[in-house]
C-alpha cells in the first residue's frame, strides 16, 4: 500500500524517470527554511561553498530534520522501499542575475554506487521556473548510462563540470516547475540540466540523495550515509550521527573527514581531490 504517491504516479516514475510536483512543506514552512539558510550564510560570510555544500544535513539540525521529514520519506518509500539511507545532500543555489548553470548529465556517472536504484528528492525553497533556471529533464532517459566528459567549467554547479558527450534532443525536454515547499523526484540516471538565472531573485533547491540500504559503494574509501527510515541489515556504509546543534565542533571535525572521503570518491580519475 503506497503511503504518499498514487499508483499512477509510481508508474509514471518507472516509465519517465521523474515525477513532480509533490507538496511536502507549506509555503510558510519553505519560507522559514529559506530564512534559516540565509541566516547561516550571513553567519558564515556568504553562500555555502566548498565542503559546506556537501552533506550540510550533518552540520545543521534543521536540515537533519528535513532529510527525515515524513512527507518526503513517505514518497521516497513508495519508490525505493522501507529501509532508506540518505547518501548525500547539497544545495543548488543560483544567485540573481548569475551565470551559474548545470550541464546535461546523469547523477550516477561518478557516484560509484552498486546499482541505479537511487533517487533524488529536489526540494524547492523558492520558485523554480523557466524564468530563474529551473531543472529540465529528458523523459525516459533513465534506462541507459551514457558517456560523459569533465569540463570543470567555472560556472557549472556540478562537482566536475561533467556533461554528456553525446547529443541530447532538447526538443524533448520537460520543465520541472516547482513552487516553494514542493519537490520533484528523479532517477539517478535521468538526463537533466538547467540554465542560468537572469531573474532578480535567487533560486534555491535542496537535493537529497536517497538509496535503499542494500546498495553499496564500489570503490574508494569506506563511504558513509545517514539511516533515515527502517533498519540497515547490510552495513555497507558507516552510519552518520545526527547533529545536536548547528555547526557543533565535533560534527564539524567529522564532517571534514567525511567530505574528504566523498571528494576522493567523486573525483576519482582526476588530479582534483577536494571541493
Amino acid at each position: 500500500m503506497a503511503k504518499r504517491l498514487s499508483a499512477a504516479t509510481i508508474a509514471q516514475y518507472a516509465r519517465d524517470g521523474y515525477v513532480f510536483p509533490v507538496r511536502v512543506l507549506s509555503t510558510d514552512e519553505a519560507r522559514q527554511y529559506r530564512e534559516r539558510l540565509e541566516r547561516a550564510e550571513r553567519d558564515l560570510g556568504g553562500p555555502l561553498r566548498g565542503v559546506y555544500r556537501i552533506k550540510p544535513h550533518l552540520l545543521f539540525t534543521w536540515l537533519a530534520d528535513l532529510v527525515r521529514h515524513p512527507a518526503i520519506l513517505d514518497a521516497v518509500e513508495d519508490v525505493l522501499g522501507p529501509d532508506l539511507l540518505c547518501w548525500n545532500t547539497s544545495f543548488f543555489t543560483k544567485e540573481a542575475r548569475s551565470p551559474g548553470f548545470v550541464s546535461w548529465h546523469q547523477d550516477a556517472t561518478y557516484w560509484g554506487l552498486s546499482e541505479p536504484d537511487v533517487l533524488t528528492a529536489w526540494v524547492a525553497f523558492t520558485d523554480s521556473t523557466p524564468a530563474n533556471g529551473n531543472m529540465r529533464v529528458i523523459p525516459g532517459s533513465h534506462r541507459t548510462q551514457v558517456p560523459h566528459v569533465d569540463t570543470f567549467h567555472p560556472d557549472n554547479l556540478l562537482s566536475r563540470g561533467q556533461e554528456i558527450s553525446v547529443e541530447v534532443d532538447e526538443a524533448r525536454a520537460v520543465d520541472i516547475v516547482l513552487r516553494p515547499g514542493e519537490m520533484s523526484l528523479h532517477h539517478v540516471l535521468m538526463v537533466h540540466g538547467s540554465g542560468a538565472n537572469p531573474s532578480d531573485d535567487r533560486r534555491v533547491g535542496f537535493a537529497i540523495r536517497y538509496i535503499p540500504t542494500r546498495i553499496r559503494q564500489t570503490g574508494g574509501p569506506r563511504d558513509s550515509a545517514t539511516l533515515v527510515r527502517g533498519r540497515d541489515a547490510f552495513g555497507h556504509f558507516e552510519l552518520e550521527p545526527r547533529p545536536d546543534a548547528d555547526l557543533d565542533p565535533a560534527m564539524l571535525a567529522l564532517h571534514a573527514e567525511i567530505s574528504d572521503r566523498q571528494a576522493k570518491i567523486l573525483y576519482r580519475g582526476t588530479v582534483k581531490t577536494r571541493f
